[in-house]
């Protein structure tokens, strides 16, 4: 048995064929039971985040997981990557030559899972609800180059931007434009709590324990018409506390598969050890980590200390000591995979040098050490989360021009005051909502930006992101995206440290792994099937 499995990554643009399928299909594990995933994703319904599930608030990758195998977008990427494929729609497409105009027809037929049918009126209903409601979370700041939407008829949809964005269709795949029942979700707030519906290949039944659910059953929706084959009747996600208890279901037989969020030792142990009945698939991904600034904070409010925090910073060196082979070193917001990528850290910053970054300082008349605190979140990103912010203290400090202390918080309670500004330095991952590199720039240098940050250049926002949106071919782009990332590259109101690989471990009866992740990190549980072991 070929114990570990390497997928390698799709050609950029090449669009794979269409699996024409509905949900109806007899294939999948028949008899055999769930499929059981197990994820260190927690998801909690709190004060500060009473609807966790609902399409016009949920913005991370593990909420989003839960989201893509329920509720239906009019659009989907396809199993091969490339660009996105009608799913929800029959067609869609731009209608004038300056990708202002995007026009849908829905499929016929189609039907939310309580029986209800789904019309282009709850389309417009969906999308207009998320973009109203401007969640907290920053999500709806993806449709906001919508400018109204335009019904004609029970299966037409009409799209009029406010100025062209060759991007939109990646964006009407995301789960903030996830068709919703307006009997279900209320137009002027959010659906509190775990409760779920949609037209997507699954529907939900969440087990909840003390606000928490630790239990995610999936089941196969007989009536989904859409492009996805279901290869299984049921899969169920159950949420662990860390990677070594998920690691230890998985040896026990408790569950068949586990992906997010695994720790390094555990991807080293089973890339090394060829006598189990468990296979490591390791495949691209598109995920990066970077700090995140509150420049109004007065500690870094100054732009010499950001610079000299990223002439110190060396990137080889933390994932060699934390990663390893799993990540590699990233000198840009977005990914050096995807196109419009430059190296522009490396291109100002070069090499770390401490003789530089005194410098920097010295001309700012800034007094060292400079005293910070890197704050880290304990249980989202994974359990190497804590090692990678001693090794970034560590490195600060033995420059002697920064006194930096680190403190780790949970997700629940770490999040909410990120996006309050209660932190002056922050650790934070992206998992891009599609892979182009507007998803890498725009979330966090746009207006309503998911950070939160007060950061603010207008020559970014005014002209750069629309000139790059023009853009459909997306090489043609380059040269704006690449004026924004050397900006940022200069003010750093944030600073990327890493990309990553991504990983899928699964008892070897189980089939479909090398599509269970998309490079977006997109969970695909209908890919999952069971097989025969040996």
């Amino acid at each position: 048995m070929n114990r570990r499995t390497l997928v390698l990554p799709a050609v950029i643009g090449l669009l794979a064929p269409v699996l024409a399928a509905c949900g109806g299909s007899d294939s999948g594990s028949g008899g055999s039971g769930a499929i059981v995933v197990g994820t260190t994703d927690r998801f909690t319904a709190s004060k500060d985040a009473p609807a966790p599930l609902d399409p016009a608030y949920a913005y991370d990758v593990g909420t989003w997981n839960i989201l893509r195998q329920t509720v239906q977008t009019l659009m989907i990427q396809p199993r091969g990557e490339g660009e996105p494929v009608p799913e929800a729609a029959e067609r869609c497409g731009f209608t004038d030559t300056g990708n202002e105009r995007y026009a849908c027809t829905l499929r016929d037929g189609l039907t939310f899972a309580n029986g209800n049918a789904v019309t282009a009126a709850d389309v417009k209903y969906s999308i207009d609800r998320a973009r109203s409601l401007k969640a907290d979370s920053g999500v709806f700041a993806l449709l906001s180059t919508i400018d109204t939407v335009e019904t004609q008829g029970d299966r037409e949809v009409v799209f009029h931007l406010k100025t062209a964005d060759a991007t939109f269709p990646y964006k009407l795949s995301t789960p903030v434009a996830g068709i919703v029942d307006p009997d279900d979700y209320p137009k002027n707030k959010l659906r509190d709590g775990f409760e779920l519906g949609g037209s997507g290949p699954y529907t939900l039944k969440a087990d909840v324990e003390d606000g928490e659910l630790v239990k995610a059953e999936f089941t196969k929706n007989p009536d989904y018409k859409g492009t996805l084959e279901v290869n299984n009747d049921k899969v169920d996600m159950v949420s662990y506390k860390d990677a070594d208890a998920m690691g230890k279901a998985l040896d026990k037989g408790d569950i068949d598969l586990m992906t997010r969020t695994m720790s390094p030792d555990q991807i080293r142990e089973l890339s090394a050890d060829a006598d189990t009945d468990v296979d490591l698939v390791e495949m691209p991904g598109l995920e990066i980590r970077y700090l995140g600034f509150n420049t109004d904070a007065p500690t870094v409010k100054s732009k010499a200390v950001r610079q000299a925090m990223a002439q110190v910073v060396n990137r080889s060196a933390l994932v060699s000591k934390v990663y390893g082979s799993q990540a590699e070193p990233l000198y840009s917001l977005v990914p050096a995979t995807v196109t419009g990528h430059s190296n522009s850290f490396f291109n100002k910053y070069g090499e770390p040098n401490v003789t530089k970054a005194r410098s920097l300082l010295d001309q700012a008349n800034i007094t060292t050490p400079v005293k910070l605190t890197l704050h880290y979140t304990t249980d989202h990103y994974g359990p190497a989360t804590k090692k990678e912010f001693e090794v970034l203290r560590d490195q600060l400090n033995s420059s002697g021009l920064f006194d930096v202390g680190i403190k780790g918080t949970p997700w629940d309670t770490f999040r909410p005051a990120e996006k309050k500004g209660e932190y002056d330095v922050y650790g934070m991952g992206w998992f891009p909502d599609f892979p182009d590199a507007d998803n890498f720039l725009a979330p966090f240098l746009d207006a309503d930006n998911t950070l939160g940050s007060p950061y603010d250049n207008s020559q970014i926002r005014n002209t750069l992101i629309p000139e790059s949106r023009r853009e459909a071919d997306r090489l043609s782009a380059s040269a704006s995206l690449t004026d924004i990332q050397d900006i940022v590259a200069g003010d750093v109101p944030v600073l990327p440290l890493w990309q990553g690989k991504q990983y899928v471990a699964a008892r070897d009866d189980i089939t479909g792994t090398a599509y269970a992740l998309n490079s977006a990190s997109t969970l695909q549980l209908w890919e999952l099937g069971r097989g025969v072991s040996g």
